[in-house]
Order: C-alpha cells, then structure tokens, then sequence
C-alpha cells in the first residue's frame, strides 16, 4: 500500500475572479441536509454544461445549454431515480437554488474554466495568488480554498512510454475473466515500446472498490516484463500512486472550481 505520509503539504491559495451579479448566492439553501458537495463541468463540442450537487443522502444531477435545463435524481448508493431522496420542501429549495446556480455558472461559461486553469497554473508553481484580469472596473470575488498536496512518486522508469486512460466498464477484466465484484473508475495503463510513439497495449489495470479510496491494481496477463523495463510489483506500486493523485486526491483545478462554485452559490462562509 502507497505510504500517504509521502504527500506534500496542504496550502492556502488565493485568487481572484470576475464573477458578476450572483443570484443564487441570495436563495436560501435546505440547512437540514448538510453543506453540498458542488461540481462543473462544460462540454466544448455541446455547448453544455452540468452541476452535480452532493449530499450523503443523494445527489441532483443538472444539465443546460443555455436554453433548456433539465435535472435528475440520485440515490445515497448513487444509482438514478426518479424520485427525489428528500422531502417535498427541500426538494423544492434545492430545485430552486441549484437551477439559479447552474444558469450562474453557464453564463460565465467557458472563459472562467480558462480562469480556473490559469489559477492552478499559478498554484502548481508554488504561488498563493492569482488575480483575473479584467478591461474596465468590475466587482471581483476572493476565492480561498485549502489544495491538498499531491502524493511525492517517482517518474516513470521504465523502457518506451506509458499512459494511464479510462477503461469501459463494462469490458473491464474480460481480458482474461479474473476480475470479480464491483469497480469503480477503473483505469488501465498503457505501454508502447517507442518513446515517441501513442501507447496502445494494456499492462495493467487499476480500479476502487465502491465505498474506497484505496486502489487496487493487478498486472495484465502475457506481459513481457523485461521489455517492459521495470518489474511487474514496482510497476504496480507505481500506477497506484499514479492512481491516488490523478482520481482520488483533489487536484488544485477541481478544488479551485468548487470555492468558485460555492461562492456562487453563497455557501462559502462568506456572505
């Protein structure tokens, strides 16, 4: 197991951003059922955006173009349903609060992903401040937000070139039929022998058990491991800690975006 004692410090990072108005910010938000966890994403080619809105009694999955909104429930176990996981009124509260703060976020869509990046940029060079840029006086936003370190690994020492890429689930261990139960985000890491050539071949496979943080990994079967260049078991140690900072551990981007979105939405302690 990965030794989590490797894993650089937790910082405070500044940054400023050019949010605007806020209407969700003053729409009240269900108390009973806990701080949300916030999420966005954008999808370029679409035009679409989605809000994922966490509590540990289910979630609401919302989706925009900008003109059309649609939304969905689901459960503490995480599987959809059609039927809210909470009471009639805070259902409606937060119906109500999380439209506003996804039409909020797509209207700021794309550029402040940009911002967002450029921010961890910033941070991933050791420094706690950034600040947009703005043409004209505007009514700007301090984000701060606590990035936990990443987990300290060593660079690939292996021969060739290696990637890591999401696997589909529902062909995941049919390689060789030997992997039971359920997997959650499952990934497998690729080798090409040419440095400079596309990864293709599968070596091996990492997933989480459902209700883990904990990867687990295992070698494919039929690999030549002295072509490989680095024996199978350290190969193994490496991808799981590949694993924790890419899929487990909160990276600075996605921790940035949550303060942005809770300061959208009024839940940062601020307002």
């Amino acid at each position: 197991m990965t030794d989590m004692s490797l894993r650089l410090p937790t910082t405070r990072f500044r940054a400023v951003f050019a949010l605007g108005n806020r209407p969700a910010a003053a729409l009240p938000v269900p108390t009973l059922l806990g701080k949300p966890n916030l999420y966005g994403e954008f999808d370029d080619e679409t035009g679409q955006s989605t809000l994922y809105v966490g509590f540990g009694t289910g979630q609401i999955h919302l989706e925009s173009d900008g003109s059309n909104l649609a939304f969905h429930y689901h459960d503490a176990a995480g599987d959809d349903t059609d039927i809210s996981p909470w009471n009639t009124a805070d259902t409606a509260m937060l119906v109500q609060w999380s439209t506003k703060l996804l039409q909020d976020f797509h209207r700021l869509l794309p550029e402040l992903l940009d911002d967002v990046d450029d921010a961890a940029a910033w941070h991933d060079v050791g420094l706690d401040l950034w600040v947009c840029e703005v043409e004209e006086p505007a009514k700007l936003d301090l984000i701060e937000v606590d990035i936990e370190g990443e987990l300290l690994t060593l660079p690939w020492l292996g021969a060739g070139h290696v990637e890591h890429d999401h696997v589909d689930e529902s062909v995941f261990g049919a390689r060789d039929g030997s992997v039971d139960g359920e997997r959650e985000h499952p990934i497998a890491l690729l080798w090409a022998a040419d440095p400079n050539a596309s990864p293709d071949r599968a070596i091996a496979e990492a997933w989480l058990t459902p209700g883990t943080e904990q990867p687990v990994t295992r070698a494919l079967p039929g690999i030549d491991w002295e072509a490989i260049g680095w024996p199978a078991d350290e190969v193994l140690a490496w991808l799981e800690g590949i694993y924790l900072n890419h899929h487990v551990l909160p990276d600075p981007a996605g921790t940035i975006l949550t303060g942005v979105l809770e300061r959208l939405g009024g839940i940062d302690g601020t307002d």
